[in-house]
Parts: C-alpha cells; sequence; structure tokens
C-alpha cells in the first residue's frame, strides 16, 4: 500500500513538474536564455511552443523576429515584427527592427503618399489602444447620459444651455471613439495583409500561371490582399501596382 502512495505521489510530482516546465512563462524565459546564448534556433522552437499553446503577445511576436533575424530568416522576422506591431502599434522597438529587417531585403518600394485626411484619421486611431478606445466610448457614453439627465431636471436656464452643448461635445466625441474602436478593431481581426515567403515570385495580370507578367517581388515583401480565387491572391503593394501570385508564395498575418 505504501509503495503505490509512494509512486502516486512520484507521478503527480512529475507531471506537475512537467507542466511548469512547458507554462508559457517558463518556455519564455526557456526561449530569452537560449537566444542570450546565441541558440536561436532553440529559442525559436521555444517562443514556437508558447504560440502553440494559444498564448499570444507581442512579446513572443518580438522576441521570435529578432531570433529569426539573428539568423539571417528575414521574411520570418518580418512576418514576426509585423504580427507584433498589430498588438502593439506604436512600440518604437518593433517599428525600429522591422525598418531595419525591410532595408535588408531585395524590394525597396516606395509607398504612394496618403491623402492628408486619410493621414489624419490614421494617426487618430493609432493614437491608442483598442481597449483605451473601448473605455472612454462608455465613459463618454455614461457622461452623455448624466448631462442629459441634469438638462432635463435643472430648471436654471443658462446651466441647461452648459449641459445641452457639452453632450453635444460629449456624443461627438463618443461617436469619433466609436469609430476609432471599430477600426482597431478591425484592424486586429483583418488578415488582408501578407509577407511573401518565396525568394522570387513573379506577378501575374490574371489568376493563371500563362498570364502576362507583370513585375517580380522577393522574399521579405509586404503585399496586401485584394481578393482570392481558387489558389490564386489578387495583391496590391505600397506603390499601387497590383497582379496576381500563388497563395503558397505569401503568408498571411
Amino acid at each position: 500500500m505504501m509503495k503505490k502512495l509512494i509512486c502516486t505521489l512520484i507521478i503527480l510530482l512529475a507531471g506537475t513538474a512537467g507542466l511548469q516546465a512547458s507554462s508559457p512563462d517558463s518556455l519564455f524565459r526557456q526561449g530569452n536564455a537560449f537566444f542570450n546564448q546565441g541558440l536561436y534556433n532553440d529559442a525559436i522552437a521555444a517562443y514556437q511552443r508558447i504560440l502553440n499553446q494559444g498564448d499570444v503577445s507581442w512579446q513572443i511576436y518580438y522576441n521570435l523576429g529578432n531570433a529569426h533575424f539573428k539568423i539571417d530568416e528575414l521574411a520570418d522576422a518580418i512576418y514576426f515584427y509585423e504580427k507584433a506591431l498589430k498588438l502593439d502599434p506604436d512600440n518604437e522597438d518593433i517599428q525600429y527592427n522591422l525598418k531595419i529587417a525591410n532595408s535588408k531585403i531585395v524590394d525597396k518600394i516606395e509607398p504612394l503618399p496618403e491623402f492628408f485626411l486619410k493621414k489624419w484619421w490614421k494617426a487618430i486611431y493609432l493614437y491608442f489602444s483598442l481597449t483605451t478606445w473601448s473605455i472612454l466610448v462608455i465613459a463618454g457614453f455614461i457622461l452623455f447620459i448624466l448631462l442629459m439627465v441634469t438638462f432635463l431636471i435643472s430648471h436654471n436656464p443658462a446651466y441647461k444651455r452648459f449641459t445641452f452643448w457639452t453632450g453635444i461635445l460629449v456624443i461627438l466625441f463618443t461617436a469619433i471613439s466609436f469609430c476609432a474602436a471599430f477600426k482597431k478593431y478591425h484592424e486586429n481581426i483583418k488578415q488582408d495583409e501578407a509577407i511573401v515567403f518565396s525568394p522570387t515570385v513573379t506577378i501575374k495580370s490574371s489568376p493563371n500561371k500563362n498570364a502576362v507578367d507583370l513585375f517580380v517581388l522577393h522574399e521579405g515583401s509586404k503585399v496586401q490582399i485584394t481578393d482570392e480565387v481558387n489558389n490564386w491572391y489578387e495583391i496590391k503593394i505600397a506603390n499601387g501596382s497590383v497582379g496576381w501570385l500563388p497563395e503558397e508564395s505569401v503568408r498571411k498575418y
């Protein structure tokens, strides 16, 4: 009886130790240790195990990008930097490392200038995180309700005017916050951007391997996916050029 109890305890302790060793925090520390020792492939394996467990964060993507960059896997590095930047758009370290990685790829694509209103709107919705915008929407709505209740029960004309016009400003701010939150949410869930993973891929005029060749992209280039037919993606690049490429040549994020 005692032997069975001891065996059971040993099995339970071994199982607990195994769970601790494979917990996201343990794997993250393990990955960082491998990275600091220059064992970049081992670090990648540790970080990837975290993702396989369903634990996602910008720190994991960022570290994966750094590890792939160290072994000159630029497409992977750019892919993970872009995924990290999606979760933390204002992070200067991610932005800097992504810029360095992009400077090392073959294609140097000059983006089209953005319309100033679009540029302003982008700066507005990127200013806060989705959580912050959502909190502002809720707070603005509550404040608007309080102002309107105060307006209805107040008998002071000056105070009624103040609460009325303040309420108008608050509801406008709340509407802008709602639009920004919706845009941030859409940006977070959409997967219409991709990184080229083929060493070279010829962009076609139509979704057919016999179609006219338009231009060539190389590994690491970023594309926007605008349509999908069978196993082909219609893509658009930063300079406005469009065409079709095989699905297997890119990885969406």
